[in-house]
């Protein structure tokens, strides 16, 4: 059964915190995926969020591994399921929107990966949110001096909610 829910809210509750509208869609099961409040402290995290002056829109959803898979494979053409996904948004010429982009979390593949690597879940997937909303504000991590100062900025955000770097 999926679970919707939608926020409307600062994500963080300090000043300078970011105006965001979160919609979460969870198609995955309840099993060790965080709740809406975990997602909203993650991005709360996230500078280039607070400094936007309008509302942000933002799409999340989780996914199984089946359609994890078909997404990975419809818009990379990669036949396998990957852990995060991001969609930016990229308004029509004369269009004014608070969208921001969307993320697809797929569950099996994040849990997978933070059993083999030893991590807990939940800060897996605090370190995956940001990696996505990253992208969705224009970083990337194609060249190495890019992944270089993408990566180092998520362990900068991840320190500031006290979790220990995801790349050692």
């Amino acid at each position: 059964m999926a679970t919707e829910t939608r926020l409307r809210g600062s994500a963080g509750r300090g000043a300078g915190a970011p105006k965001l509208c979160l919609w979460l869609r969870n198609e995955a099961g309840r099993k060790g995926v965080p709740l809406l409040r975990s997602f909203e402290r993650w991005l709360g995290a996230i500078p280039e969020l607070a400094a936007r002056r309008d509302w942000t829109e933002l799409n999340i959803l989780i996914v199984g591994r089946a359609a994890g898979r078909r997404f990975n494979r419809q818009f990379r053409g990669r036949d396998y399921a990957t852990n995060v996904l991001s969609f930016p948004y990229h308004a029509l010429p004369g269009e004014r929107s608070a969208l921001l982009g969307d993320l697809v979390i797929c569950a099996p593949v994040v849990a997978r990966e933070a059993a083999e690597q030893g991590k807990p879940l939940r800060e897996h997937y605090a370190h995956l949110t940001i990696h996505g909303v990253l992208h969705l504000l224009g970083h990337d991590h194609e060249k190495p001096r890019d992944a270089g100062l993408m990566e180092a900025l998520e362990v900068r955000l991840l320190a500031g909610l006290g979790i220990k770097n995801p790349y050692e």
